[in-house]
């Protein structure tokens, strides 16, 4: 019996694994088509079955990798198991920060990594981003809503400037990980942010 010939649904799925590695590894502009089906270990044919342009590959990657954080925040909510919203959000950035820990590789953020890469060149890229930074402050903010509800979170501010803030703050603690090869500016960040500005007084 012959090997199974793969579905074409992998090719998709494996094309969009590639391109998520390649691009925290390399960047986009350092990523070229042929090292994306290499790494997918597809034909070079199949990606354009999928995606009209490298460009189109990059937006799509944003809408993957957006997926993928919305469900390891699920997940990271459940294992915190914190009735106090605040607390399960601490939690998932904790966890979050354990897994830079953890990486040999400390790439920092697909999503902030490739906004600062393509934004201004790419619009079709820009707007997938967007979309995706919006997505998080939604859900951020809702974690501090529910805070300010249940008395944990201060309420003088509203939650959507709060999780402003705290993107903002994350994502150059980010960075400074990189700069520094260290989760200390993500430890800093966390504690900042979740016991000295968030807490209600």
């Amino acid at each position: 019996m012959g090997a199974p010939v793969p579905r074409t649904a992998d090719f998709h799925q494996k094309l969009l694994e590639a391109g998520v590695a390649l691009f925290a590894e390399t960047g986009y502009h350092g990523t070229g088509v042929k090292d994306i089906v290499a790494r997918a270990g597809v034909p070079k044919g199949s990606f354009y079955n999928y995606f009209d342009s490298k460009e189109a590959f990059g937006a799509a990657i944003l809408r993957h990798y957006a997926d993928e954080q919305a469900a390891e925040w699920q997940q990271y909510s459940i294992e915190a198991d914190a009735p106090d919203p605040l607390l399960a959000l601490r939690g998932i950035y904790e966890r979050i920060a354990a897994d830079y820990e953890a990486c040999d590789d400390r790439c920092g953020c697909l999503l902030g990594n490739f906004a600062g890469e393509i934004a201004q060149s790419s619009d079709l890229c820009r707007r997938a981003a967007r979309q995706t930074v919006d997505e998080w402050r939604m859900r951020c903010a809702g974690y501090l809503r529910r805070g300010q509800e249940f008395g944990s979170v201060r309420r003088d501010l509203p939650a959507e400037a709060m999780a402003d803030l705290f993107w903002n703050m994350w994502e150059g603690s980010l960075l400074r990980m990189k700069l520094e090869d260290s989760i200390e500016p993500l430890n800093a960040c966390i504690h900042s942010m979740f016991d000295l500005f968030f807490k209600s007084r």
